[in-house]
C-alpha cells in the first residue's frame, strides 16, 4: 500500500479532520423508513504526519509522554500490548521480535535478523547476535522459546490465539526459532511484534515480586503510581545506546489536559484518540503517527444466561435503535464518522456489506416480540464519567428508550472501575469498549473478542459459524480472499450482533517538532530507541 506521507495528507488534515471523516456522507434509506448516515473515512490512512528536520542528533536529556492510562502490569503476559494499556512502556523495555513499520504499514525484524516461510505454515526466525537482556544475559532462541511458553500458560491477551495456532516451537541452534503452525497463518509475524513478541528474561520472576527484565533500549527506574513512570536508557542497547538519558510517561486526568500541557511543552509527546480532540490537535502542520482503529467506539453486549442480551431480538434491536452520528454528535461536537460497519470505507477491509442501519420501527417491532415472551425491557448500561462518556451514556439512553427499552445509566469513577465491572465481576448488560480492530493483521483482537475460545468475551455471543469465519480468514494465502471473508463476518456480525457498533477512532500519537526519530510500532505504540530532543 501507498504511504500517505505528508502532502496529500496535510492538506487533507488542514482543512480539519471532522471534515476529512464526514466528506462523502449520504443518507442511506434502513427497510422501516430509519435514515443513518453512511460515512466514508477513506479521506484518512495510517501513516506519519509529518517530516523530522535533518540535524545533528543530540545526546542527553529526557523525553516525556503523556500517555493514555497507567498499566497495572509491565508483564505482557498480563497487559495488552496496546498503547491505551501500557504498550509503549513494554515496548520500551523488551523491544519485539518483529515490529509494525507505519512508513509502510509492513511488519518487519526487529530483534529478529530475518523472518521466512515457504508455506506459511512452518516460519523460520533468525536472531540477531550480540542482543543481551538489561540483567546481561544473552537473548538467544532458548530464551526466546521459554518466555513465549511462559506467555501461552498464563491467561495472556493473546494466549488464546498463540495456543490454537502455534503447534510446536523448535530451537535448532542458539539463533534460530522454528514455527510449526496447525494452518497457514499468512500474517504470523504479526503477532510477533505484540505480547508474544516481547521476550521476558528469565530473572524476571513472577507475580508480585515481578520485575521487567527485557531487552529494549529502557530500563524500569522509578515509578510512582498514579503519577509517572521512568525508564532509563541502556548502553548495551542492540541498537547502541539511545541518545536520550531517559523516557518518562505522565498519567494525567484526561486528553485534553495532555493536549495543553503539550502546546504549552511541559509534555513532548502525546496520545489522543477522541475525534473532536483528533480534529484540533492536527491543524496546522503536525508531527506524529495516525493509526487507524476500527470500532473502536463500540460497546460490548452481556449475552450470559439470564441476561437480555441472550436474547438475538434484543441484540439486534439495540444495534437498529442507535444512530451512530447523533452519537458522534453529541459525544465529539460533530468530528469523527459515525458507522455502524465495523471497518468503513477508509479501511482496506471494506467490502460491499454495511453495518445495521438506523431503523427505530425494526426495533420496536423485536422489543416487543421480547416483551410478548417475558423480557421486561430493562437494560443496565455501563460507561465511564467523562464528558464524551456521559453525553454517550445520555445519547444512547435515549435512543434505547425511544424503541421500547427501559434504560438504567450506570456510569464508573475511572477506567480502571469500568474494566473490574465488565471484564472482572461481568455486572453490566450493556457497556462501552474499545474493540480496536487493526488495519495491518485484524485477527489478533478480533479472535480475542469473537472466537469462542477468545480470552477477551466478557459474556460476548459467539457461534461456531463465527468462529470458522475467523479461521477462514486466518487461513486464506491472499489479500483478495481474506477480504471476501472479511464480508462474511460483516453478514454474520449483522446477523448476531455480538456487540454494538458505534465507529472508528483515529488514534494519534503526536510529538513536537523539536522531537526526532519517533518509531511508529503496532497497536499505536511508539518506540523511543532513536528519539532525541533537539
Amino acid at each position: 500500500m501507498i504511504r500517505p506521507r505528508s502532502t496529500t495528507l496535510h492538506a487533507l488534515l488542514a482543512v480539519g479532520l471532522a471534515a476529512t471523516l464526514v466528506a462523502g456522507c449520504s443518507s442511506a434509506e434502513s427497510g422501516n423508513g430509519g435514515k443513518q448516515e453512511a460515512v466514508d473515512l477513506s479521506g484518512i490512512k495510517e501513516g506519519y504526519l509529518g517530516k523530522d528536520k535533518e540535524g545533528t542528533a543530540v545526546e542527553g536529556g529526557t523525553l516525556t509522554m503523556a500517555s493514555f492510562a497507567e498499566p497495572r502490569s509491565l508483564d505482557p503476559a498480563v497487559t495488552i500490548a496496546a498503547l491505551t494499556t501500557g504498550g509503549s512502556e513494554m515496548l520500551n523495555i523488551y523491544d519485539s521480535l518483529m515490529r509494525y513499520d507505519a512508513s509502510d504499514q509492513s511488519f518487519v525484524p526487529q530483534l529478529a535478523e530475518e523472518i521466512s516461510t515457504e508455506d506459511n505454515k512452518t516460519w523460520t526466525l533468525k536472531l540477531r547476535d550480540g542482543v543481551l537482556f538489561s540483567d546481561g544475559s544473552t537473548l538467544d532462541a532458548a530464551a526466546v522459546k521459554a518466555s513465549q511458553e511462559r506467555y501461552a500458560s498464563m491467561p495472556a491477551p493473546e494466549a488464546a490465539l498463540w495456543k490454537a495456532n502455534v503447534a510446536n516451537v523448535e530451537t535448532p541452534d542458539s539463533s534460530t526459532v522454528v514455527y510449526t503452525l496447525t494452518k497457514p497463518w499468512v500474517q504470523f509475524p504479526g503477532i510477533l511484534t505484540t505480547g508474544p513478541g516481547m521476550i521476558v528474561g528469565k530473572g524476571s520472576g513472577e507475580g508480585e515480586t515481578f520485575k521487567p527484565i527485557g531487552a529494549g533500549p529502557y530500563t524500569l527506574g522509578k515509578w510512582a503510581p498514579q503519577e509517572s513512570l521512568t525508564l532509563d536508557s541502556r548502553d548495551d542497547y542492540w541498537g547502541g545506546a539511545p541518545k536520550l538519558d531517559a523516557v518518562k510517561f505522565v498519567y494525567l486526568p484526561n486528553a485534553l489536559t495532555a493536549i495543553e500541557s503539550q502546546r504549552k511543552g511541559e509534555v513532548d509527546v502525546a496520545f489522543i484518540r477522541e475525534p473532536d480532540q483528533v480534529e484540533d490537535a492536527l491543524k496546522g502542520d503536525p508531527h506524529g503517527i495516525v493509526n487507524m482503529t476500527a470500532a473502536q467506539n463500540s460497546a460490548l453486549i452481556n449475552a450470559e444466561k439470564g441476561r437480555p442480551g441472550a436474547d438475538p431480538r434484543i441484540r439486534k434491536a439495540m444495534q437498529l435503535a442507535i444512530d451512530t452520528q447523533l452519537l458522534t454528535e453529541r459525544a465529539f461536537n460533530g468530528a469523527g464518522g459515525g458507522s455502524p460497519t465495523i471497518f468503513p470505507g477508509y479501511s482496506r477491509w471494506h467490502g460491499e456489506t454495511e453495518g445495521l442501519a438506523y431503523d427505530p420501527e425494526a426495533a420496536k417491532k423485536l422489543v416487543e416480540e421480547a416483551k410478548a415472551d417475558g423480557f421486561d425491557g430493562k437494560i443496565h448500561y455501563v460507561d465511564g464519567s467523562d464528558p464524551a462518556s456521559r453525553e454517550t451514556a445520555l445519547a444512547v439512553k435515549a435512543l434505547l428508550e425511544a424503541v421500547g427499552f427501559e434504560v438504567e445509566t450506570e456510569l464508573t469513577r475511572t477506567v480502571a472501575d469500568l474494566i473490574t465491572k465488565v471484564a472482572v465481576d461481568r455486572d453490566y448488560d450493556v457497556s462501552a469498549w474499545g474493540h480496536s480492530f487493526r488495519e495491518p493483521d485484524p485477527i489478533p483482537k478480533m479472535f480475542a473478542i469473537m472466537h469462542s475460545t477468545g480470552t477477551q468475551l466478557y459474556g460476548s455471543y459467539t457461534s461456531p459459524e463465527m468462529d470458522a469465519l475467523l479461521e477462514r480468514f486466518q487461513v486464506a494465502p491472499t489479500y483478495e480472499e481474506q477480504a471476501g471473508v472479511m464480508d462474511e463476518i460483516q453478514q454474520k456480525v449483522n446477523e448476531d450482533v455480538p456487540f454494538l457498533v458505534f465507529g472508528p477512532y483515529a488514534e494519534t500519537v503526536l510529538w513536537n517538532e523539536n522531537v526526532r526519530g519517533v518509531l511508529g510500532a503496532g497497536n499505536s505504540m511508539v518506540l523511543f530507541s532513536q528519539a532525541w530532543k533537539d
